[in-house]
Parts: structure tokens; C-alpha cells; sequence
């Protein structure tokens, strides 16, 4: 009980001026607040991300000015009575009761304001925060994230991943990033942030490990042909994974540019994409520079400055926001069932309406199910009745991986961003690997297929090498 008395003779002490009055009406309050929606998050009663904003943000502001007002005004106020500052005797019974109860209400709001920092930085680092607080500007990137092989992945564990350093320069590039959004200055696409990203060893390489060697894997690709029975075509191949080390001394295969001693630096525009100039330093130490046709040797300090050592990220450019092209889609929907392959020309015709242009994903939910009907309807009306379950089902799914990829308010459509994976839909591997980059000697980048890859059937309708791979029938994907 002395507790409590100790706090009430404090607040008597407080509310003797408007100020103080003020501070400890805002502690008071946003104090409870703030304490009953932590015991409710605990208790598994999760909000909105804008409830997260005003709890770990917006509150605990409100509460700290209130803590700092309530001394204040009493410093105020007794300085205004006496026009001295006031004196502390703490052989003044009052004055011990007064102090004890400050210090006690310092405690209580220190560890709700601990327990709330530690909750809002978790918070901050929750893929809730990063996707859906900004969720107009987010949202195409929060989509393709969550359709991703690393949709179980924090966004911080690739973006900023361990170690303070990068989480306080990622919160204070996203101050910058707020008042643009506030501002609605902000780029539409959003570009990807292949500049300031950390280097991909301190974050993809935490579980990713080149260097380990991984030999080769065999890959088969499914597709379908525009024809009328939709035939399905099987591309085969052995890809070279390979890997390596410095301590072994051996490397190849794919994975051979991301060696630990084969160290590839080079220098590019500014998205990547046309490569200019590549050296390469060999396990041995030996360097080979190689210049693309056409273009100007750089100097030294051009390359000092502006080269850059390639990483995963280099070939691994969507690893998470992967945002596909009509025919990839259409491809998976008919290979997983979800478009009936007995339905007439149902890869073409599902391309075309998907590659149409519409206003907004609820135009396209309109549009999108009536003219791939439409199609049925008016050159195979008896397919209408008899699959019209089939082709509304079809239309749902062309509208859901068409809302998943084109975006008309943040100016996203189909092939806004490039993935570099391979060489079918970029450039890719063939940004160095094109014969155009030489040295001085004339020896130019390798562009045998061979190096990475060995076919084994290219885009073949039930392929003899797959009978021989899967005798049993299963096909692999």
C-alpha cells in the first residue's frame, strides 16, 4: 500500500498545473491503450497493420511527451510561484513520498515503453509491416513475394539481414520512403533496389553456399503448343549446377562464376542489363579483361568506382518477386489441371486474353472470365455446354495469375521486370556470354550451351529420353 501512496501523493503534486496536467493525462492514456493491445497481441488477437503504426509508433511518442511533461510542469510552475527552481530535501518526509512515487511511475513507463520497442522493432521487422503498411505501393511486390520459393522468409533476412548496422541504415532509408509515399512521389514501377541492396554473401549466402559443389541435375520443362489439342512439350536437359572451392582447387559448371577465388568483376548500365566490360581473376591470380565490341576501353578509377563484383543477384534477379509472362502462366495453369487441356486451343486463346489490356484488376475480373467464354462461345458453342464448369473455372484462374502480375496503378504489366535466370525471356546469361566480349588477345566469353547445359530434347512431345528417365510415367516438372 505504501506504493500506492507514494504514487498519489506524486500525481497531487502534478496536477496543481495545466501542464503537468496534460503530460499525465496523455501517459495515462496512451499508456492503457498501449497496454491492453500488447496483452491482446499476446493473447493471439492480432490487428491490421495500421494498428500496428499508431501502437508501436504513434502512442509510445505520446507517452514519453507526457512522461517528459508532468516533471516539467511542476518545475514550471514552482519556478513561476518562487521564481527559483525548485530545491529536493530529501530530509522532507513530502518530498521522499513525492520522489519515490516519480520513481516508481518512471519504472512502470520504462517497462512499458521497453516491452513496446522491443515489440515494434520485432513488428518492423514482421513481413506485415514491410507489404501491407504501404500497401498501394507494396503490393504487387507483397504478391509476388507470397506466390515465391522464399514466401516462409522474412523480407529483412534478405533485405537487411544480421547485425545493426544495416538495420539502422534501413530504417533510415525508409524515413525517406514515407514522406515519399505521404508525398505521392514515388516512382511508379517501383525499381528494383539493385543498387543499395546488401551484398548477397552477407544475406542469400547464410543458406545458399556456391562454393559447395552440387554436380549436376536433371531438368525437365513443360509447355504446351498453340495447336488445337493444346500438345504438350517437354524440354530435357542436364544442368551443370557444379560449384567448387579455393580449398580444393576445382570449380565448374554453372555455379562456377559465384567460386570463391574465380572473382568476376564488371561494369554495366544502370539496370544491369548491358554489361560493357568483364575481368576476370583466376584461382592462379591470372586477370583477363574483356571488352564488349564497339565500346571504349574503361580506365582503372572508372573501374575502381564503378565495378562491381558479381553475386547471386546477378543471375538470381527475381529470386522472391517473381513476376512471370502470360505464356508461363497459362503453362502452369494447364499443366496442373487448373485449365482443361481438352478445351480447344485453350493455351492460345487463355494467352490472348490474358495478354489484353485492362484499367485495373477489377476490369479485368469483369472482362478477363467473358472473353475467354466469349472465344467458346462463339467457335465452339458445344464445348460451352458441355465444359462450361471447366471454362468458368479457367477464367477464375486466368484472373487470379493475371491480378498477380500486372499492376495498372503502379504501371506494372506483363514483363516490366526482367528475370535473368537463363537466357528464354532476357538476355541473362547472354549479356556476357553473347561472343561479342573480348580480350586482348582475341579470345572472347565462352557462348557454348554446352558449358552449362547439355539438351537432351528441346520442346518434343512425349520424348524417348523421358521413357528412359521415368519408366513408370511420372514426368517431372
Amino acid at each position: 500500500m505504501r506504493v500506492f501512496h507514494w504514487v498519489r501523493e506524486y500525481l497531487k503534486a502534478s496536477v496543481r498545473n495545466a501542464i503537468s496536467m496534460a503530460g499525465l493525462t496523455m501517459a495515462s492514456v496512451s499508456g492503457a491503450i498501449i497496454l491492453t493491445i500488447l496483452v491482446l497481441d499476446f493473447l493471439g488477437f492480432h490487428g491490421n497493420p495500421y494498428l500496428g503504426v499508431l501502437v508501436f509508433l504513434v502512442l509510445p511518442a505520446f507517452l514519453l511527451l507526457g512522461v517528459v511533461l508532468i516533471p516539467l510542469g511542476v518545475v514550471r510552475s514552482r519556478h513561476k510561484e518562487t521564481r527559483r527552481l525548485p530545491v529536493i530535501d530529501l530530509n522532507l518526509e513530502t518530498h521522499q513520498t513525492r520522489l519515490l512515487g516519480f520513481l516508481v511511475l518512471a519504472i512502470v513507463n520504462i517497462v512499458i515503453l521497453s516491452s513496446v520497442t522491443y515489440r515494434g522493432i520485432e513488428w518492423m521487422d514482421s513481413t506485415q509491416f514491410c507489404g501491407e503498411v504501404c500497401h498501394s505501393v507494396m503490393a504487387p511486390e507483397l504478391t509476388a513475394y507470397s506466390r515465391s520459393p522464399h514466401s516462409r522468409v522474412a523480407c529483412v533476412d534478405c533485405h537487411i539481414g544480421t547485425g545493426a548496422g544495416w538495420f539502422v541504415r534501413s530504417k533510415l532509408a525508409g524515413v525517406g520512403q514515407v514522406f515519399a509515399v505521404n508525398l505521392n512521389t514515388y516512382e511508379r514501377p517501383i525499381p528494383a533496389p539493385i543498387h543499395n541492396l546488401r551484398p548477397a554473401r552477407e544475406t542469400c549466402e547464410q543458406c545458399h553456399w556456391p562454393e559447395k559443389f552440387h554436380g549436376d541435375r536433371i531438368k525437365v520443362n513443360t509447355k504446351f503448343s498453340d495447336d488445337e489439342v493444346n500438345t504438350e512439350l517437354k524440354t530435357v536437359l542436364i544442368l551443370k549446377v557444379g560449384g567448387g572451392s579455393l580449398e580444393s582447387g576445382f570449380a565448374s559448371g554453372i555455379h562456377w562464376h559465384m567460386n570463391i577465388a574465380n572473382e568476376v568483376l564488371y561494369l554495366a548500365d544502370d539496370k544491369r542489363e548491358a554489361i560493357s566490360f568483364v575481368r576476370f581473376r583466376s584461382m592462379d591470380g591470372h586477370v583477363t579483361d574483356y571488352l564488349m565490341s564497339g565500346t571504349e576501353p574503361p580506365t582503372e578509377d572508372e573501374i575502381r568506382r564503378h565495378g562491381r563484383r558479381m553475386d547471386c543477384v546477378d543471375c538470381h534477379n527475381r529470386p522472391t518477386h517473381i513476376f512471370r509472362l502470360p505464356e508461363e502462366e497459362v503453362d502452369a495453369l494447364l499443366y496442373s489441371g487448373r485449365i482443361d487441356r481438352t478445351l480447344p486451343y485453350a493455351r492460345r486463346t487463355a494467352v490472348s486474353v490474358l495478354s489484353a489490356g485492362y484499367a485495373s484488376h477489377d476490369e479485368a475480373r469483369a472482362k478477363i472470365p467473358e472473353a475467354f467464354t466469349a472465344y467458346y462461345r462463339e467457335n465452339y458453342p458445344a464445348a460451352v455446354e458441355a465444359k462450361q464448369t471447366a471454362i468458368a473455372a479457367a477464367g477464375e484462374a486466368l484472373v487470379t495469375v493475371h491480378n498477380a502480375n500486372v499492376f495498372p496503378e503502379m504501371k506494372i504489366t506483363w514483363g516490366t521486370y526482367a528475370n535473368h535466370i537463363g537466357h528464354m525471356t532476357s538476355p541473362g546469361c547472354m549479356r556476357c556470354h553473347d561472343g561479342e566480349h573480348a580480350s586482348a588477345d582475341g579470345r572472347t566469353i565462352s557462348a557454348d550451351c554446352e558449358n552449362c547445359h547439355t539438351l537432351l530434347a528441346v520442346e518434343e512431345n512425349a520424348p524417348e529420353v523421358m521413357q528412359k528417365l521415368f519408366p513408370e510415367g511420372t514426368t517431372g516438372k
